[in-house]
């Protein structure tokens, strides 16, 4: 079982054996580098007004679900409020070892990391406001609009954040391997077939979840349905999947944080009333 998950989990790209590319693409420098976001989620969810985390839905849908369906396992109490955050660590550093890297980390490596993702979540402004240039004002990836005062934009930030870390998780660490899994192992497709069907069927429900719920069926009445949204996610979607296959789960998952964060900046700075 062990190699099946190794051969589904391999990058699309092979890069040089301790170079800075190999090493920031391994699942323990994940854990090592989302921490810091791990962290200030938890903290901003817990100390923002509450009567502002009602209204911004601070808590991310997969988050939600994550927490969810600990509840269902029978976790509760203070521990449920941890529990996600550990789940994220507990399967990044199973996926380390599964994947028989090295363990060994350069702490030097993480600024180049956050200028990276920085620079990887340009072409997702620039595809926004290409598709959406006639209500840019909207945050793609967070339920409300950032253009509004703080504390709110502070919640909006925080959101973000928490949606690059278990959308990520969710979307792409675990849907696509098990996507891969299915097709490759059980179905008997081959492995191009099974990689360009799991990143578009992981986009489509990407995408699809903004707007619906999946566990209700019920449309998301603050997030209503519009094709320019729906084709951007598809489209951010599959480039998260790209970046992950290619990058690695840590900074796909800070791409997207970095996404939100400026977005809802860009949109507070430029389209605040």
């Amino acid at each position: 079982m062990a190699r099946k998950i190794k051969s589904t989990s391999n990058q699309l790209l092979n890069f040089a054996r301790d170079s800075y590319l190999e090493r920031t693409s391994r699942p323990v420098y994940a854990v090592v580098y989302l921490l810091p976001f791990i962290i200030f989620y938890e903290l901003g969810t817990i100390f923002i007004n509450t009567d502002v985390l009602s209204q911004t839905q601070v808590r991310v849908v997969a988050f939600v679900w994550l927490q969810d369906f600990l509840r269902y396992l029978g976790f509760g109490g203070k521990f449920l409020w941890m529990a996600p955050a550990l789940v994220v660590v507990v399967i990044l550093l199973a996926y380390q070892y599964v994947s028989g890297k090295s363990w060994f980390i350069c702490f030097t490596d993480m600024l180049p990391m956050t200028i990276e993702c920085v620079l990887l979540a340009i072409p997702l402004i620039v595809l926004s406001l290409f598709l959406h240039s006639s209500s840019v004002t909207q945050n793609f990836f967070v339920s409300n609009t950032a253009a509004q005062p703080a504390p709110t934009l502070l919640a909006d930030i925080v959101t973000g954040v928490g949606a690059g870390i278990y959308e990520e998780l969710l979307f792409r660490l675990v849907l696509i391997c098990s996507l891969l899994m299915l097709f490759q192992d059980v179905l008997g497709f081959g492995k191009n077939n099974s990689i360009a069907l799991a990143v578009l069927v992981s986009a489509a429900l990407f995408g699809a979840h903004h707007h619906i719920d999946f566990l209700s069926g019920r449309h998301n009445q603050a997030d209503l349905f519009d094709w320019a949204k729906f084709i951007f996610r598809i489209m951010a979607g599959v480039y998260f999947a790209l970046l992950f296959a290619i990058r690695g789960f840590g900074i796909t998952a800070g791409t997207h944080a970095f996404y939100d964060i400026i977005a809802t900046l860009l949109n507070a700075l430029l389209f605040m009333r």
